[in-house]
């Protein structure tokens, strides 16, 4: 048979209360068997209390944008990986491994010869999901598209990458370093 035990900590003065609710019924906490887990009745979901949130955070390098083609954006720098969830070398996407809702940003800046139109897009799966507003841009001018939005994930195989198309005529270079970044957290499981 199992045993609780409570262990005092050496510096802690406070009381530790457990109250039965106000009720004639019967009530039965299972714990489950993970060190640091914390159950909420209201949610139904064990959250780990020492658990990180998971996030990543990548610069863009420097990029050729050409002209009225979408372009994925190369967030090659990682800034923060948590989990190792960013493939900031071959694929440039976040993969969460955790189903739930995802706070997903994005701004890319680009500097432009002459004038037109810049907008990103934050694609899902590879398909746009998200455009940011439309640019417009006079010659020898910097601008730049950016995205805040939620975004849910099924824990496996959803992904999200960044395209920017521009309509200058020619070529546009990414601005990279800290003028381009991708980033997302996560904001709640499912």
């Amino acid at each position: 048979m199992s045993k609780i035990a409570l262990t005092p900590n050496a510096s802690g003065t406070g009381t530790l209360t457990i109250a039965a609710p106000n009720t004639s019924t019967d009530r039965t906490l299972t714990l489950p068997d993970e060190t640091g887990t914390v159950l909420s009745s209201t949610s139904n979901v064990s959250v780990q209390a020492t658990q990180n949130i998971p996030a990543f955070q990548a610069k863009a390098a420097s990029q050729v944008i050409s002209n009225n083609t979408w372009t994925k954006i190369t967030f090659s720098t990682e800034v923060l990986d948590t989990d190792g969830w960013y493939d900031n070398s071959t694929n440039y996407r976040f993969t969460p491994q955790i189903a739930g809702w995802y706070q997903i940003n994005f701004l890319v800046q680009g500097y432009y010869a002459s004038s037109g139109q810049w907008i990103g897009a934050l694609y899902k799966n590879g398909s746009a999901l998200i455009k940011g507003p439309v640019i417009n841009y006079t010659s020898s001018s910097e601008a730049g598209s950016s995205l805040a939005c939620i975004v849910q994930f099924n824990g496996s195989t959803d992904y999200v990458e960044v395209y920017v198309q521009q309509s200058s005529g020619g070529n546009v270079n990414v601005d990279p370093a800290d003028w381009s970044h991708f980033s997302g957290y996560l904001v709640r499981a499912t």
